[in-house]
C-alpha cells in the first residue's frame, strides 16, 4: 500500500513541480517585459526631450518677423528645388556626357598604344604622331623611360579625374599618371610602356562637358530676377500689415494715427484696417458722449450747489449754515474731481515733453511742501506723449508722496523705447491687499494714510487711466526707503 501510495503521489509531485517551475518562468517573463516597456518609455521621453530641445533652439534661431519668413517660405523651396535638380543634372546627364567622352579620349589612345606595339615604326614615331594629331586631335610624345611624376593632388570636386582614371584603368591596364589642373584647357596624360613613355596632351573639352555651367547660370540667374520679383510683391504685401500694427500702436499710446494710413493691400488687409479705423470710431464716440454727458451732469450739479450756497448764505442759522457750507465744499470738491477723471480720456494732441524741466518743478514742488526731494534721469529727456495728461499723471503719483512722506527720490529711466518712473517714499505705505482697490474710484484708505478733506480718492485713478491711455500702467510695491514705490511704466 505504501508502494502504490508512493507511486501515486509521485507524478502528482512531478507535477506540481513542473507547474511551479512553469509559473515561475511566466513570472521572469513578465518582469522582463515590464523592464523592457520601462527602457522604452524612458528611451522615447528620451528622444522626445531632445527632439524638443532640438526644435525649441531651432525656433528661436527663426526670424520673428512676417517679411523675413515670408522669404523663408519663399526661399526654401526655390532653393531645395535648384538643388535636386542640379543633383539630378550633375548625376545623370554631366556624368553621363563625361563618362562617354572619357571612354572616347581612351578608346583612342588604347589605339595608338596598339598602333605602336603592333606595327614596327621609325625611332621617332612620325607617322603615328601625324595620325593622332591628325585623326584624333590628340598631341602625342614619346618620352624616355622615366619613372612616372609623383600622383598631383586632385581638386576637392573633380569628376573628370575619377572618371578619366576608372577608364584608363579598364581600356588600358597599365601605370599611368594625369595631371588636369596644371592648364585648365587641357588634359596631360602618360602612359608607362615597355622602354618608354607614352605622353598625350588633349583638349579638356574631348574628355569633360564642359558647357555645363551655362546650365547652372542660367538656373541660378533666373531664380534671382524670380526671387527679385517676388521680393517687390511681398514688400508691397507685407507693408499695408505693418503700417496697420504700426496704427494700432499709436492708438494704444494715444497717439493719432499717422497721416498715410489708408486701408490697402488685400482684401483681408484691407477688411482688418477697416474694421480697426471703425473700431477707433466708436471707441471716440463713446468718449466723447460720456465726457459730454458727465460734463452736462457737472453743469447742472454747479448750478444746484451755487443755490444751496446762495440759500446757506441767507440763513439765519449760523452753525447750521457753516455745517452745510462744509458739506456743500466737500460736494463740490468731489464733483470737480469726478469730472477730471472723466477728463481724462479726453483727446490730446501729442507733443514732446522735455523730463528734465519737468523734474525741476517737481523738486521746486517739494521744497515749497517742505519736502526732501531728490530726482534723476537716465537716458533721454525729450518723450513723445500728451504733454498736459502726463504731466498730471505725474504730479499725482508725486503729490501723494509729499502728503505723506518726508522724503521723495524719483529716478525716471528712458532707454530701449520704455519710460520707467519710479517714485519712492518713507510715509506709512499701503498694505498689499489694497493696493489694487486704490486704483477704485473714490476708495480712501481711512487706517493707512489720514483723511486728507481736499482728497476725493481719484487721484490714483486718474494716473492710472493716463498711463493705460499711453500704454503703459502704474503698479505699487514697497519702496527701499520704507514707504510706497509707485512705479510708472509706458511705451515712448
Amino acid at each position: 500500500m505504501n508502494d502504490e501510495r508512493a507511486q501515486l503521489s509521485a507524478p502528482g509531485g512531478r507535477q506540481t513541480g513542473d507547474m511551479a517551475t512553469t509559473d515561475l518562468g511566466e513570472n521572469r517573463a513578465k518582469r522582463t517585459r515590464k523592464r523592457a516597456w520601462r527602457r522604452l518609455r524612458a528611451m522615447l521621453r528620451a528622444a522626445n526631450l531632445v527632439l524638443r530641445r532640438i526644435v525649441g533652439r531651432f525656433s528661436q534661431s527663426m526670424p520673428r518677423g512676417l517679411y523675413a519668413r515670408s522669404l523663408i517660405i519663399i526661399i526654401a523651396p526655390m532653393v531645395l528645388l535648384q538643388s535636386v535638380i542640379a543633383f539630378v543634372f550633375m548625376e545623370r546627364h554631366w556624368q553621363t556626357v563625361t563618362q562617354r567622352l572619357s571612354t572616347a579620349v581612351t578608346r583612342d589612345i588604347a589605339a595608338v598604344i596598339d598602333i605602336i606595339e603592333t606595327y614596327p615604326q621609325d625611332a621617332e614615331y612620325t607617322e603615328v604622331i601625324r595620325m593622332a594629331r591628325d585623326r584624333l586631335a590628340l598631341n602625342v610624345a614619346i618620352l624616355p623611360p622615366d619613372p612616372l611624376p609623383a600622383p598631383a593632388p586632385k581638386p576637392f570636386f573633380s569628376i573628370l579625374d575619377r572618371i578619366l582614371s576608372e577608364e584608363i584603368t579598364r581600356q588600358i591596364g597599365r601605370p599611368f599618371w594625369i595631371d588636369t589642373v596644371g592648364n585648365s584647357n587641357l588634359v596631360e596624360i602618360r602612359i608607362q610602356m615597355e622602354g618608354k613613355v607614352l605622353r598625350v596632351i588633349a583638349r579638356r573639352s574631348q574628355a569633360y562637358a564642359s558647357n555645363t555651367h551655362i546650365f547652372l547660370l542660367w538656373m541660378v540667374g533666373t531664380s534671382l530676377v524670380l526671387l527679385f520679383i517676388a521680393i517687390l510683391f511681398l514688400r508691397n504685401q507685407i507693408r499695408p500689415i505693418q503700417k496697420l500694427a504700426e496704427a494700432a500702436e499709436s492708438f494704444g499710446k494715444g497717439r493719432p494715427l499717422p497721416e498715410d494710413f489708408r486701408p490697402r493691400g488685400a482684401i483681408e488687409v484691407r477688411r482688418a484696417g477697416l474694421a480697426f479705423i471703425q473700431m477707433r470710431e466708436r471707441i471716440e464716440k463713446q468718449i466723447e458722449q460720456r465726457t459730454t454727458m458727465l460734463s452736462g451732469v457737472s453743469h447742472d450739479l454747479r448750478t444746484i450747489l451755487t443755490r444751496f450756497k446762495l440759500q446757506l448764505a441767507l440763513s439765519r442759522d449760523k452753525e447750521l449754515s457753516e455745517a452745510l457750507e462744509k458739506d456743500v465744499s466737500d460736494m463740490q470738491s468731489m464733483l470737480e474731481g469726478y469730472l477730471s477723471f472723466a477728463r481724462g480720456d479726453a483727446r490730446e494732441e501729442t507733443g514732446e515733453l522735455d523730463l528734465n524741466e519737468m523734474l525741476d518743478q517737481i523738486r521746486a514742488d517739494g521744497r515749497l511742501a517742505g519736502k526732501k526731494v531728490k530726482t534723476s534721469l537716465i537716458g533721454r529727456s525729450d518723450i513723445v506723449v500728451r504733454p498736459g495728461a502726463f504731466s498730471r499723471l505725474v504730479t499725482n503719483l508725486t503729490s501723494n508722496a509729499f502728503r505723506y512722506a518726508d522724503r521723495v527720490e524719483i529716478v525716471a529711466r528712458n532707454a530701449k523705447g520704455w519710460l520707467t518712473l519710479t517714485v519712492d517714499d518713507d510715509g506709512p505705505g499701503i498694505p498689499k491687499e489694497r493696493r489694487e482697490d486704490v486704483f477704485r474710484p473714490f476708495y480712501r484708505l481711512d487706517e493707512a494714510r489720514n483723511l486728507n478733506e481736499t482728497g476725493t480718492g481719484l487721484g490714483l485713478s486718474i494716473a492710472r487711466d493716463i498711463a493705460r491711455s499711453h500704454g503703459g500702467d502704474v503698479q505699487l510695491d514697497d519702496s527701499p526707503m520704507g514707504g510706497l514705490r509707485a512705479e510708472l511704466r509706458l511705451p515712448v
